[in-house]
């Protein structure tokens, strides 16, 4: 099976330009291709797991690949499926988030000799003059088509300003830019980028000439990928500090039945033949599948060493007689004790259970919170320093759960 046939047995490719140049070069490990990540946060998370995955996967079969950081568009922000305008951010904010993506992306990508590369284009975007913008650009965008795109669509509903409407302009002179200086020949991207994307083919070829070789692919999973990686706690993170290996394996052990080996195909790096003996799985062994696919994607993102910890505190928590010291904990020091006491709504708000007080009483008031397995409905329990001399351990609903220590 060639690579090209493998991204499509996977269900990876959603629309394509060129389809048969694109997998000669694909399979030939001829294509240069880049995928852009906005900076919006100090972390990447789930969304562009997808994406990072699909590099990891191209860049083994020898293309190189091509991180692009949008240091300058995040100064705009990307209108596509939002329904409102984005937060402006500050320079100096961007150029932290940067740090923190170029730190996580080397988890997945081989930057070293020259096998792939990672830019910004605050590089060439922050330093473009307004004029010439508009005299080497401008010429060669429809208005009317612009205004028919899917990614301006359900912001032209409450009002698209116009420093949004400038975003796909940047983001095709981004293609542009890449396949000048570098000889990128390919993006990638997801299927509400596609607009935006046949804008950077467009004006290679309608400034370069007919000959100019540059085409595009969008992810299926990638608009699949903005409804996954949200949980009641906020984003699935791929930083540790924001989401703890432990949550990230139960966000993945916890997925649905439905989609569990349509994760697997697109994810992992489990060939697909012994992935295809999976698909008559049920019951039971949909709970395998599940543990295969939370394990395989933990040791891609922490390390085996925490998806090892994950499955044991899993194993703990849900099938009893294995090792508890590898449940995610939390510490109360002296100043979260008020007269030697601590409320249980207290320690929920600490240990992030609840996002704050009144948040926590309503899930006791709801009898959705146990205690050493202990269902509380007591909006006033509390503990004294003695009650985590043993293991104090807090149930949220079904998936949440937190040990406590005093230090």
């Amino acid at each position: 099976m060639t690579l090209f046939e493998e991204l499509k047995e996977r269900g990876l490719l959603a629309q394509l330009t060129d389809e048969k140049e694109i997998a000669e070069l694909i399979n030939n490990g001829k294509a240069t291709f880049y995928i852009g990540f906005d900076p919006t946060a100090d972390s990447l998370h789930v969304g562009h797991f997808m994406a990072l995955c699909l590099m990891k996967r191209m860049q083994m079969a020898g293309n190189k690949p091509i991180a692009l950081i949008g240091g300058g568009t995040a100064m705009i922000g990307d209108p596509s499926g939002k329904s409102d305008m984005r937060k402006m951010m500050t320079k100096e904010t961007i150029a932290h988030n940067v740090e923190c993506f170029k730190k996580q992306m080397s988890k997945f990508i081989d930057f070293s000799d020259g096998k792939a590369l990672l830019v910004n284009n605050a590089d060439w975007i922050l330093d473009m003059n307004y004029i010439d913008v508009l005299r080497e650009v401008g010429p060669h965008f429809s208005v009317n088509n612009m205004l028919r795109a899917e990614c301006y669509k359900q912001r032209m509903e409450k009002g698209l300003s116009f420093l949004e409407f400038n975003y796909m302009i940047l983001q095709s002179y981004d293609f542009y830019k890449l396949f000048q200086e570098y000889g990128c020949n390919m993006e990638f991207g997801g299927d509400d980028q596609w607009s935006n994307m046949l804008g950077g083919t467009e004006l290679i070829r309608r400034k370069l000439g007919k000959d100019a070789y540059a085409m595009t692919i969008t992810l299926l999973l990638n608009s699949e990928g903005k409804k996954m990686g949200k949980t009641e706690k906020g984003a699935v993170w791929l930083d540790p500090e924001k989401t703890s290996p432990f949550e990230f394996y139960q966000y993945w052990r916890n997925v649905a039945d439905a989609d569990v080996l349509k994760c697997i195909k697109m994810l992992t790096f489990i060939p697909i033949e012994e992935i295809k003996k999976m698909d008559s799985w049920e019951g039971a062994q949909l709970n395998e599948a599940k543990d295969i696919l939370a394990y395989e994607l933990t040791k891609l993102v922490h390390g085996e060493e925490e998806a090892e910890k994950a499955r044991e505190a899993s194993k703990a928590l849900f099938a009893g007689g294995a090792d508890m010291s590898n449940i995610p904990s939390t510490v109360l020091t002296d100043e979260d004790f008020t007269d030697g006491k601590i409320d249980l709504i207290g320690i929920m708000v600490k240990g992030k259970q609840a996002t704050n007080r009144g948040d926590g009483r309503r899930n006791i008031e709801q009898g959705g919170v146990t205690v050493n397995g202990e269902k509380v409905t007591d909006i006033k329990a509390a503990y004294d320093k003695s009650a985590f001399a043993d293991e104090f351990i807090v149930k949220k609903g079904k998936k949440s759960f937190m040990k406590y220590v005093v230090e």
